[in-house]
C-alpha cells in the first residue's frame, strides 16, 4: 500500500471544488447549498455541509456507472483494503449483506450460514430464494452470552452438505468475538466454497497488528463493513469488498444498481473517502491508542465488584478465533441489575450513552473518537453504580433461557414469507410456522425466521425480552401479535 498515494480524497477533493465555485444549480436538490433550509436547521450544522450536498454531476461522478472521481476513490479503497473491487455503499452494511447473498446465491441453492447471522442475510436469503443450513454459535452458559461459531462445526455442515457453493459468516459479532478465519476459509476453498464475510464490526481490523485478522487478509471472497460504526464513515455509509477469483464482479456490480438507491448521499460517500484516507495513514497510532484505552478500562471494570468484562480468555476457551479488544462486553447481572437498567441509569443519571444492552450485559465501542476521560468516567459510574444501586435481587433473570437456534424449518424463508399469514397472540404461537423475521434488538440476531415452527421456548423468551424492556423487530408495536402462515 502507497501512503502517499493514500493521503488522496478525489471525490471530496472534487466536492469542495465544485461547492466553491458558487455555480448557480437548478438541479437538486431543492434546498439549492443550503439557501432553501429550514433555518433553524442551518443554524445548528452551519452553511458548509449544505454546500456539498450535491447529485450526479460531471465534476463528481456518478456511484451508479462511476468513471471518475468516484471510481477513483473506490480504486483507493480497494488497494487499502486489498481488494480486487471495492464498493462505496450508502444503504449500509444491509445492502452490502443482501448483494453479496444474491450475487454467490441461487434460487434453491443451499448456504450454510452460522445462526448469528444478521436480519439483513436473512432477507438476502428470502429474496433470492436459496435454503440456509444453519451452524450454531458457540454460547457461554455462565456469562450468557451468545458467542460465535467453531470450526468444527462449520466443517460438519459442509461435510454434511458437500452440494453447497457458498459460507456466509458473521465476524467479528457484536461482542467482537471472531470465528478461526484463515483455517475456516483455507477449509472451505478446498471444497470449492466461496466465503461471505459480514465484517460490519471489523473496518479497522486492517490497520493494527493487535486486532483480529481482517476478512481480506484471511482470504474472504467477499466482505462488507459498516465503516460508520467503528472509524469515521457518517451513519450508514459502509464498503464492499471483492476478489474475482470466486466471485463475478460484473453481476456484483449489476446486483449493487439493483439494490442501492438511485440518489446517493455525496455526503456519505466523501466520509467513506477520508475515513479510508485517515485510516490507511494514521491507522496504526490511531488505534494503538484506542486499544490501550480499551485495555486499561477492561483492567478497571474487572476490579469492580459484581461487575465483569472478558478478554481474550473467551476465546481458547471455545476454541474461537480471537476477540476485538476494543469491545467491552461488561456483565452486570451480579450486581442485581439488568442491562437495561444500567444502560438507562448510566443514561440519565451520568450521561453516559453506551452502544446496546440485554438482560445481562451493557457492551461499550471504544473507538478512535474516544479520550481517556471518557473512559474514566465510565469506569467512576459503574463503581458508583455498583456501590449503590444493587437493590434488586434478580432471582428471575438467572433463568432465562438463551435460544439455543434449535428451531424446526417446515418451509424454506423464501416459502413462508411470501405465503398467506395472519397475526396471532404470542402467547398462543406455539406449533405455528413463523412468517417474520423475528428480531430482538440490538444486536439484529433473528430469534425467529419465517418458515420456523415457533416452540415454547421461544415464545418463553420473547416474552421474558419484552416483560424486561428489550426491543422486539417483526412484532406488532406493542410487542403482542406475531406473524404465522395461515394453514
Amino acid at each position: 500500500m502507497n501512503n502517499d498515494e493514500q493521503l488522496r480524497t478525489p471525490l471530496f477533493d472534487a466536492m469542495v471544488q465544485l461547492a466553491e465555485s458558487k455555480k448557480i444549480s437548478f438541479h437538486t436538490p431543492g434546498h439549492k447549498s443550503g439557501k432553501g433550509i429550514s433555518t433553524r436547521f442551518r443554524k445548528f450544522v452551519g452553511n458548509k455541509i449544505f454546500s456539498i450536498d450535491l447529485t450526479t454531476l460531471d465534476e463528481i461522478d456518478s456511484l451508479q456507472k462511476p468513471k471518475g472521481v468516484i471510481k477513483e476513490a473506490q480504486a483507493l479503497a480497494a488497494r487499502a483494503y486489498g481488494a480486487d473491487r471495492s464498493y462505496f455503499l450508502v444503504n449500509g452494511t444491509s445492502v452490502g449483506n443482501h448483494a453479496m447473498v444474491l450475487t454467490a446465491c441461487d434460487p434453491g441453492s443451499k448456504v450454510i450460514v452460522t445462526r448469528n447471522a444478521h436480519k439483513s442475510v436473512i432477507a438476502g436469503l428470502i429474496l433470492i430464494g436459496a435454503e440456509p443450513v444453519f451452524v450454531k454459535p458457540k454460547i457461554d452458559g455462565q456469562l450468557k452470552l451468545t458467542l460465535n461459531a467453531a470450526f468444527d462445526d462449520i466443517k460438519d455442515a459442509i461435510e454434511s452438505n458437500p452440494e453447497t457453493k457458498t459460507l456466509f459468516l458473521t465476524t467479528p459479532n457484536y461482542y467482537g468475538v471472531c470465528v478461526d478465519l484463515k483455517k475456516i476459509i483455507a477449509y472451505a476453498h478446498e471444497k470449492g466454497i466461496a466465503v461471505l464475510i459480514d465484517e460490519a464490526h471489523g473496518p479497522h481490523l486492517k490497520f493494527h497488528k493487535d486486532l483480529p485478522i481482517s476478512a481480506l487478509e484471511a482470504g474472504a471472497d467477499m466482505c462488507v463493513q459498516s465503516t460508520h460504526k467503528i472509524i469515521g464513515g457518517m451513519t450508514q455509509a459502509s464498503m464492499l469488498h471483492a476478489r474475482r477469483e470466486r466471485i463475478d464482479i460484473d453481476i456484483l456490480t449489476n446486483i449493487l444498481k439493483l439494490v442501492q438507491t438511485t440518489s446517493p448521499s455525496y455526503i456519505l460517500m466523501a466520509s467513506l473517502d477520508l475515513a479510508r484516507m485517515q485510516m490507511a495513514t494514521e491507522g496504526e497510532k490511531l488505534l494503538s491508542k484506542t486499544i490501550k484505552l480499551a485495555e486499561e478500562a477492561r483492567t478497571k471494570i474487572n476490579k469492580i465488584h459484581g461487575i465483569s468484562c472478558f478478554g481474550k480468555e473467551i476465546i481458547n476457551k471455545y476454541g474461537l478465533g480471537d476477540l476485538d479488544i476494543t469491545k467491552l462486553t461488561i456483565t452486570v447481572k451480579d450486581i442485581g441489575l439488568t442491562g437495561y437498567q444500567v444502560s438507562q441509569l448510566l443514561n440519565t443519571k451520568y450521561d453516559i450513552q453506551v452502544e446496546m444492552a440485554d438482560p445481562y450485559h451493557i457492551l461499550v465501542i471504544v473507538s478512535i473518537g474516544d479520550r481517556r476521560d471518557d473512559l474514566k468516567r465510565l469506569v467512576a459510574a459503574l463503581e458508583e453504580i455498583a456501590a449503590t444501586e444493587n437493590q434488586l435481587k434478580l432471582t428471575d433473570i438467572d433463568e432465562i433461557k438463551l435460544p439455543l437456534f434449535e428451531n424446526k424449518p417446515a418451509m424454506s424463508p423464501r416459502e413462508a414469507f411470501f405465503a398467506k399469514n395472519r397475526f396471532i397472540n404470542v402467547r398462543e404461537s406455539a406449533g405455528k410456522i413463523c412468517s417474520e423475521i423475528i428480531t430482538v434488538y440490538p444486536p439484529g440476531i433473528p430469534v425467529l425466521i419465517p418458515g420456523e415452527i415457533i416452540s415454547e421456548d421461544i415464545v418463553d423468551y420473547l416474552n421474558k425480552m419484552i416483560e424486561l424492556g428489550g426491543t422486539i423487530d417483526g412484532m406488532n408495536e406493542d410487542n403482542t401479535l406475531i406473524g404465522v402462515v395461515d394453514r
